[in-house]
């Protein structure tokens, strides 16, 4: 193999290689923008917690299950 197919195989390898990091990378940036999401979420969810809130909806009074 001359030493310019070699140079024109590894340019191919690269391109396809800097290709597959680039869909990695963006792959990667969304979770991130998901986990941050959630973790918002799930601090919003504790702080109501805290604060003794109720999720909407949800009826507060103590229900004696229907097998008592």
């Amino acid at each position: 193999m001359s030493h310019d197919a070699r140079i024109e195989t590894l340019e191919i390898k690269l391109a396809h290689l800097e290709r597959a990091l680039q869909e990695l990378s963006d792959v990667l940036y969304r979770q991130q923008q998901r986990l941050d999401a959630h973790e918002a979420r799930f601090q919003r969810l504790i702080e109501g917690v805290e604060a003794g809130d109720s999720p909407a909806g949800a009826d507060t009074k103590f229900e004696i299950p229907p097998h008592y």
